[in-house]
């Protein structure tokens, strides 16, 4: 296995959503290891801390019930900028902070990929699209718009412009669960590739992953994952304040994590929604990493016994 430069980029961001809590899941995930876990594997660790949002501005929305739209506006600025300049020194790995940290880290990581002239993929491993804008969402949370902001829907034009869009073509969507009916009328409008949870029981996880990778191997593209804690069922992983039953199991996360080392093509990682408020012991967290040990070349074999 071929050493990774690992930087572990801290992103409090609490503004997508009104719950509070995930501004201690960077935290969380040093307390739980991260740093020592991924040195053991070999790879080599540059922390940077956590981040600050830069300087908030006035701005409004259409949509009054949008909350924290300047925060959210700070944090995608200074993540887009960290992510850039992160992807071009080595293996970013976010730590959040709740999932609007994507909106700047994937626009980042698609601008770097855009210097290189090379295609950015996106796996967006989730219970629920984050396929909404800020004209469409009915909670107002922007932590469900990401993937509508970096794939050029309308409605961000209170965001930084993109330097390069992702076509949804070149999203993957795994484990989906809870979709409402702006969302999933907008997918289907959509090239993304979204696979529910019926489609994983029927098929099983390691196909739609597998055809996923080959697209990206075939293009030569870099992969950005984004793993959202309510990818995986809430039996196993219940620190999070979006919970939706039906997740994926232990034995299926840690499948797709080992399939993505396999495929050697993922070049940047988002850990988020972790709210250690809501976790028993460490455990989501212990979990998080886990998974971030087996996308990093920890095997089956290697997994440690833990006790609770």
């Amino acid at each position: 296995m071929t050493p990774r430069n690992c930087i572990l980029i801290g992103a409090p961001v609490d503004s997508g959503k009104r719950r509070r809590g995930c501004q201690m899941g960077p935290d969380a995930y040093r307390t739980a290891g991260l740093s020592e876990t991924l040195k053991e594997l070999g790879h080599n660790i540059r922390e940077l801390g956590n981040i600050q949002h830069a300087p908030l501005r006035e701005a409004s929305c259409e949509n009054e019930m949008v909350y924290a739209l300047s925060e959210t506006i700070g944090w995608t600025e200074s993540l887009a900028e960290s992510a850039a300049k992160a992807c071009g020194e080595g293996f970013p790995i976010f730590l959040g902070g709740d999932h609007s940290l994507s909106l700047g880290s994937v626009a980042g990581a698609a601008a770097y990929a855009a210097s290189v002239d090379r295609p950015l993929f996106v796996l967006w491993l989730d219970a629920h699209t984050d396929y909404h804008t800020p004209l469409t969402t009915g909670s107002g949370h922007l932590h469900g718009t990401p993937l509508g902001y970096v794939t050029g829907r309308e409605g961000f034009e209170a965001f930084p412009p993109l330097p390069a869009v992702v076509p949804t073509e070149n999203v993957c969507l795994l484990g989906l669960r809870s979709v409402d009916a702006a969302e999933s009328a907008a997918l289907q409008t959509s090239e993304m590739q979204a696979h529910d949870m019926r489609d994983i029981d029927e098929n099983g996880i390691a196909r739609p992953l597998k055809a996923f990778l080959d697209r990206v191997e075939n293009a030569n593209g870099l992969l950005h994952v984004s793993l959202d804690v309510d990818f995986l069922d809430p039996s196993i992983a219940p620190a999070v304040g979006t919970t939706v039953p039906g997740g994926a199991t232990y034995r299926e996360a840690h499948l797709v994590m080992e399939l993505l080392h396999d495929s050697e093509r993922v070049t940047s990682l988002d850990l988020v929604e972790l709210n250690p408020f809501l976790d028993e012991r460490g455990r989501t967290a212990n979990l998080m990493v886990e998974l971030t040990a087996s996308l990093l070349g920890r095997r089956v074999f290697d997994r440690p016994t833990r006790s609770y």
